[in-house]
């Protein structure tokens, strides 16, 4: 079998790809039947990207890590490869929604929304286990996104996910997150569950 189709399965990439896409099919289902308007509100499209980015978290580690570091394979570009098709999966099914009755976006906020909490959530798979790498990015996104702060730079920082595109500090908060996760994961991989 083909070592990239092998790699793709042990991480349960195939699962993880169906029940983001099936859970974002739903959400535009829902948009597009029950709103009046045609783009969706930043609340559902901030909850969105999260709920992609947390259901592929799933698939940064493989069921044995012990294993896979005794390897004699160079893991660091596998590795960027794999985030980079994480962000870019969440980034084309819901870019793809602009040429629909039910838009995500803008994709300025998909964007930033999706580069940052899938570093965040590489960072998390590095502290914590990828099984756990998904708490942070998600319980921060929701509460930023019911109680947004847009009147102080601090405010905007705490609830970057939610800020509106053109937030400046928004947008270097999930920058930074987005090379850190991407180099921190690179290099150390996920943090292996009997260390957790």
């Amino acid at each position: 079998m083909n070592p990239a189709l092998l790699y793709l399965r042990s991480r349960r990439v195939p699962l993880a790809l169906s029940v983001a896409i099936g859970g974002v099919t739903v959400i535009w289902t829902l948009w597009l039947i029950f709103s009046t308007e045609r783009d969706a509100g930043g609340l559902t499209v901030v909850l969105t990207v999260v709920l992609m980015v947390g259901v592929l978290s799933t698939t940064l580690a493989a069921p044995d890590e012990s294993l896979e570091r005794t390897a004699s394979i160079r893991w660091p570009w596998r590795r960027v490869a794999h985030l980079l098709g994480v962000l870019a999966v969440v980034l084309g099914v819901l870019l793809a929604t602009l040429v629909t009755g039910a838009r995500f976006g803008p994709a300025v906020l998909v964007l930033r929304d999706a580069a940052g909490l899938a570093g965040l959530t590489a960072l998390g798979a590095c502290l914590v286990g990828a099984a756990r790498s998904w708490f942070l990015p998600v319980g921060w996104t929701v509460v930023a996104a019911i109680f947004p702060q847009p009147t102080s730079l601090a405010g905007a920082l705490a609830t970057w996910q939610a800020q509106p595109p053109g937030n400046r500090p928004a947008a270097y908060l999930a920058a930074a997150f987005a090379v850190a996760g991407l180099v921190a994961w690179a290099v150390a991989g996920a943090r292996n569950r009997d260390d957790v």
